[in-house]
């Protein structure tokens, strides 16, 4: 749920929206994960929500993860970036430890933990594009047949 706070007023009407959904919930016999809800303030903060789920309070952070997505307060992709790269480094390194093949298809098993919803989070620091084209760089530079290949000459080529 996300709401444009810049009064009190903003915030009693976002506490209304979240005690409807919750209402609806219950009557949908839908639970609430509580400890999976937060609030995220965006941009410059005049007033500190205080909202509640079954008089709970939810925590203030400074990013969460949404649709697979960590969104931060400042909307930088860089933390969402550091995340998907530590994931797909993982999956690499499990691939190159589980399989005798080295195939360069095996790529295709990393590459969807990067582009996932690559177009909400598209990064724009050199830093970010940087960590990013990592992973791939990594992983090609230990099969065999592209070990020699620079990153930017088309693996057909040196195949």
């Amino acid at each position: 749920m996300y709401v444009r706070i810049v009064n009190d007023v903003s915030v009693v009407q976002l506490q209304r929206a979240v005690t409807a959904l919750v209402d609806w919930a219950r009557e949908w016999q839908l639970a609430i994960s509580i400890e999976k809800c937060c609030v995220l303030n965006i941009g410059q903060c005049r007033v500190t929500p205080h909202v509640t789920i079954d008089n709970c309070i939810l925590p203030i952070v400074p990013q969460t993860r949404d649709l697979g997505v960590v969104v931060c307060a400042n909307l930088s992709p860089t933390a969402h970036v550091c995340d998907i790269v530590a994931k797909a480094h993982k999956r690499a390194n499990l691939i190159l430890r589980t399989f005798e093949s080295r195939d360069i298809d095996l790529l295709v098993y990393v590459r969807p933990i990067v582009e996932y919803n690559s177009i909400v989070w598209s990064p724009y620091t050199v830093k970010d594009i940087e960590a990013i084209e990592r992973v791939q760089r990594r992983f090609t530079k230990r099969l065999p047949d592209l070990r020699q290949c620079s990153y930017k000459t088309d693996y057909v080529v040196c195949s």
